[in-house]
C-alpha cells in the first residue's frame, strides 16, 4: 500500500468519526429537548464532529467528503430515530435510504 493510499484511508477513517459524531450530536439535541443536560454533549458532540471532517478535508476534497459526512449522519440519524424514538419506516422511506446508502458508497467508489 502506497503512502497516499494509506492518508487518503486515513482520511475516510476521520469522516467515518465525523457522521458518527454528527449522529452524536443530533441524538443530544433531540434529548435536549427535554433535558438541558444534553447540551454539553451537543456541543461536545458537534465540536468533535467538526474537528474529524476538518482532519479529513486535508486530504480529501470538500464536496465529496461533505457528501458522505451528511450522508453517515442522514442514515445514522435515521436508525436513531427507528430505534430510539419510535419513528415509522414506509417501504418508500426505506427505499429512499438505500438509494442514500447506495449514493455514498458510490461516491466512495469514485474516489479511487
Amino acid at each position: 500500500m502506497t503512502a497516499q493510499a494509506r492518508q487518503t484511508g486515513g482520511a475516510w477513517g476521520w469522516v467515518l468519526l465525523a457522521g458518527l459524531f454528527e449522529v452524536g450530536f443530533t441524538y443530544a439535541l433531540k434529548m435536549s429537548q427535554q433535558d438541558d443536560k444534553y447540551l454539553g454533549a451537543f456541543l461536545l458532540c458537534a465540536v468533535i464532529s467538526f474537528e474529524c471532517l476538518s482532519q479529513a478535508l486535508k486530504t480529501l476534497g470538500v464536496g465529496l467528503a461533505y457528501a458522505v459526512w451528511t450522508g453517515i449522519g442522514s442514515v445514522g440519524t435515521i436508525l436513531l430515530g427507528l430505534l430510539l424514538f419510535g419513528d415509522s419506516l414506509s417501504a418508500l422511506r426505506l427505499g429512499l435510504l438505500a438509494v442514500l446508502v447506495a449514493s455514498i458508497v458510490g461516491l466512495k467508489a469514485l474516489d479511487r
